[in-house]
């Protein structure tokens, strides 16, 4: 069997603060300490090798028991994490006050713990945890039953079976907006837009939900932020960008106005400011594309914002979108650039970058390159994104890089084996569940392209394809091919040859 990495994986995620608090803490223990020598010999691994592990300590008596040793290394370490969180975070608060509660309760010091769930209780209503604020009321009705049995009548046990009701409320309330949101964002996730009329009807659907087309719907901040984050990302999944930016600034301000609330909800702050950030690209706004990046960069390490996934997602959602940005204005110079910055990153995170994102990094890499006539790297990144494909993830971006790998094997003039990927790619496409018309067209006028001789011929079929684009892409869902790969500037390009980036910057003052 093959041995287990968790271990060190755990160890490789921890930062050089988390390590010092493991060892400080571990000095305090008494006995012998295996577990370190453990510690100490992995963290030095680059990769992990548990025979080079097995041999390092083969006189020692521990290493018979590795396989404990190692269990009891990971449940010290998460013991040790625990410890070093347990006031960065609201949750980690109130379950160490809850705990506290717990204790004194059952030590039947009543008073103190009455104290106790006071302060808690003030912190779980500022924060809008509705989960421990009914944990808390449910022990504010045990100290009642006692304060009763010791004759003491001060406290009203209406107004807190009230309190109850109301928290039960705000709780269902919120879930149901939570439930609404994976609905969304299932969607998004494995499409990024609505492909066809079905998906579109059920994307209506959840914009016409009761709860979300309402008003004063949402009882409580967070299920306002929800409910506005849930309208944005409906309006973008149908490309609508215009009312999109609205419901996501919404949400940044519901946030922005209650920073406990943000802090608390990290990641959906940076997806939101991630999703304004396609709306001003999408607008053409570059200057203020160019700001928010720098805003949400500047995010990172901050109160809230100080926790690994979320720093993967500044750095992967910071990029990606700035190399469409780049793409947009036709800098692919400059977002060539970028990518020996990302591709340390991505070697520095590893597993943690999620595939999504990985995917679609890969993705701009090849767009970055094809935008300064490098094909072949390109076409080296295409092959990455079209050969380690999730079925179910971002089909969106597996489609488009079919159509874009036929365009990058007729720049490389691979006119014979042109033709076998233009058949595989009609099959593919055949196969989709798909209401658009622009990659039937693309590939007919490609196939064209292959089998014409002269410059002559070429210009004739560009001609037809830039007339066939102009006409499709005048249809708002035809139009998202843009997004991805800027077809119609290529015709241009090719049309008046100059490069893909002269086109799109032509583009951009019509």
């Amino acid at each position: 069997m093959k041995p287990s990495t968790e271990l060190f994986k755990l160890i490789k995620s921890l930062s050089k603060s988390e390590k010092r608090f493991f060892k400080l803490s571990s000095s305090l223990q008494s006995g012998d300490k295996n577990y370190l020598k453990i510690f100490d010999y992995i963290e030095s691994q680059p990769k992990y090798d548990e025979e080079a592990l097995k041999e390092e300590f083969k006189n020692e008596t521990f290493i018979k028991h590795l396989p404990s040793e190692k269990n009891h290394l990971y449940k010290l370490i998460l013991k040790s994490l625990r410890s070093y969180y347990s006031e960065q975070s609201v949750s980690s608060v109130l379950k160490q006050e809850i705990k506290n509660v717990e204790i004194l309760y059952n030590k039947a010091l009543y008073k103190e713990c009455e104290k106790f769930v006071s302060r808690a209780k003030d912190v779980a209503k500022e924060n809008e945890k509705f989960y421990y604020w009914y944990e808390l009321i449910s022990w504010e009705k045990k100290l009642l039953e006692e304060a009763y049995e010791s004759g003491e009548f001060s406290h009203n046990l209406d107004e807190l079976v009230e309190e109850e009701e109301m928290v039960i409320a705000k709780l269902r309330n919120l879930a149901e907006y939570q439930v609404i949101y994976s609905k969304i964002n299932l969607v998004f996730r494995s499409g990024g837009f609505t492909r066809n009329e079905a998906e579109r009807k059920v994307v209506d659907e959840i914009a016409d939900y009761h709860l979300i087309k309402g008003k004063n719907t949402a009882l409580s901040t967070r299920a306002s932020s929800m409910c506005y984050y849930i309208k944005g990302l409906c309006a973008a999944t149908n490309r609508n960008y215009e009312d999109s930016y609205i419901f996501f600034n919404k949400t940044r301000e519901i946030l922005d106005k209650n920073t406990k609330i943000k802090y608390d909800s990290g990641q959906r702050y940076v997806l939101t400011l991630s999703h304004l950030l396609r709306c001003y690209i999408d607008s053409k706004d570059f200057e203020k594309a160019k700001k928010l990046i720098e805003d949400l960069r500047a995010l990172d390490g901050s109160k809230g914002f100080n926790f690994t996934d979320i720093t993967v997602r500044i750095f992967t959602s910071s990029y990606n979108l700035e190399l469409s940005l780049l793409h947009a204005m036709g800098d692919f110079e400059a977002s060539v650039n970028l990518i020996p910055k990302i591709e340390e990153l991505q070697e520095y995170y590893g597993e943690k970058v999620s595939k999504e994102q990985e995917i679609l990094l890969t993705y701009n890499k090849a767009y970055s390159y094809f935008g300064i006539g490098e094909f072949k790297k390109a076409l080296f990144y295409i092959n990455l994104v079209l050969n380690d494909n999730e079925q179910n993830l971002r089909q969106d971006i597996y489609s488009f890089s079919r159509l874009f790998n036929l365009v990058l094997h007729y720049e490389l003039e691979n006119y014979d084996f042109l033709e076998y990927i233009i058949k595989s790619t009609n099959r593919y496409f055949s196969k989709q569940e798909r209401d658009f018309q622009v990659e039937s067209v693309c590939i007919k006028h490609i196939r064209k392209l292959a089998k014409a001789v002269s410059v002559s011929e070429k210009n004739e079929v560009l001609k037809a394809m830039k007339d066939d684009l102009q006409e499709l892409l005048k249809d708002h869902n035809e139009r998202v091919v843009l997004e991805y790969f800027n077809i119609s500037a290529w015709v241009d390009s090719k049309l008046a040859k100059v490069s893909l980036s002269d086109a799109v910057k032509q583009q951009l003052k019509v």
